[in-house]
């Protein structure tokens, strides 16, 4: 019997619109000493590439080691592809990396690359994505948030949103800006940077997908007065909690008819649930219409409760709430 291997290469995409400061960050990273190999993914059409002077030239195209031992290659075709040749070459002892960062483009929605590490066997049996980083201009980042669809389906997926060029805005544009933020997102905590400087452990292994985490979301910010939509924002974040327990078939035949419909528009979702006939903890958690659960350990002295929270564009929160209630038992 063949031992089901796990995936044990961790990834990141690091997001965020043109100019935003993702390649200041990624450059950062790569000069620092730390511990980590990194392969980092670049998409050949960025407008910004990483920095030549910290690249050793090799004879192999596509891959280029770094001064400090990470390898980078720019994604010419398929995503997957792309990691599988990664990983064969690793395995050939070609070259060495613990750990892959994806750089998407300044244009691109994240979701896409999110869902290879849900739907794509081969890099799943391989690779575990760890989270979404965007990073989010804060000079001009309103106005790019107000124009580009994309700008906000990269703050809508983000497990962390790092809130670059905060020296050129006034406190009170800081925080209407974080405060934007968290409307669009509640669950992404959002730390301030400077020209990239950023500790790497903010960046990589956060688990931003780890299926154990705790959801920590506060209710309480909905409830706010300041919760009112002061942009035209499609993404925004709400949250569906009760302390009785779903009926199982009654909330799969929802959740599955809920991403039929709306799957596009819902970016990001993640639960901790509490259902009938188990004493153990349900979490699950969903990409557009892929969405995988786990179950986790007893409630023991804790308390039961459900606890969802949604990431979309365009969702009918009440219609959505109002669906849930229908599936309590």
């Amino acid at each position: 019997m063949v031992e089901e291997q796990q995936p044990d290469i961790p990834v990141t995409i690091l997001t965020g619109f043109l100019g935003a400061g993702k390649t200041t960050l990624l450059n950062r990273i790569l000069s620092e000493n730390h511990n980590y190999k990194i392969a980092i993914v670049e998409n050949e059409f960025g407008k910004e590439n990483i920095d030549t002077d910290l690249l050793v030239q090799t004879d192999r195209e596509q891959i280029v080691n770094m001064n400090n031992g990470c390898v980078c290659c720019t994604i010419r075709g398929d995503l997957s592809k792309v990691l599988t040749d990664l990983r064969l070459r690793r395995s050939r002892g070609e070259i060495k990396f613990d750990y892959v960062v994806i750089e998407t483009s300044g244009v691109a929605n994240p979701g896409p690359v999110a869902q290879t590490f849900f739907m794509d066997d081969a890099v799943a049996a391989f690779f575990r994505l760890d989270g979404v980083v965007t990073v989010v201009d804060c000079k001009h980042g309103s106005a790019t948030l107000d124009e580009e669809a994309a700008a906000r389906d990269q703050v809508g997926f983000a497990d962390r949103i790092l809130l670059s060029k905060t020296d050129l805005c006034t406190a009170e544009e800081v925080a209407a800006m974080e405060q934007r933020l968290r409307q669009m997102n509640a669950r992404a905590p959002i730390r301030r940077v400077n020209m990239g400087e950023c500790p790497v452990d903010e960046v990589l292994n956060i688990t931003g997908f780890n299926m154990n985490d705790v959801l920590d979301v506060d209710p309480a910010f909905f409830n706010n007065d300041h919760h009112m939509h002061h942009h035209n924002d499609d993404i925004h974040s709400f949250v569906y909690e009760s302390d009785r327990p779903f009926n199982p078939m009654k909330l799969e035949r929802y959740i599955a008819s809920l991403t039929s419909v709306y799957g596009q528009d819902m970016l990001r979702y993640k639960g901790v649930l509490y259902l009938s006939g188990t004493d153990r903890r349900v979490v699950f958690q969903g990409v557009h219409m892929l969405a995988v659960s786990d179950v986790l350990d007893t409630w023991g002295d804790r308390k039961p409760f459900s606890k969802i929270v949604f990431i979309g564009r365009n969702l009918p929160e009440e219609a959505i709430k109002r669906g849930l209630a229908t599936c309590l038992d």
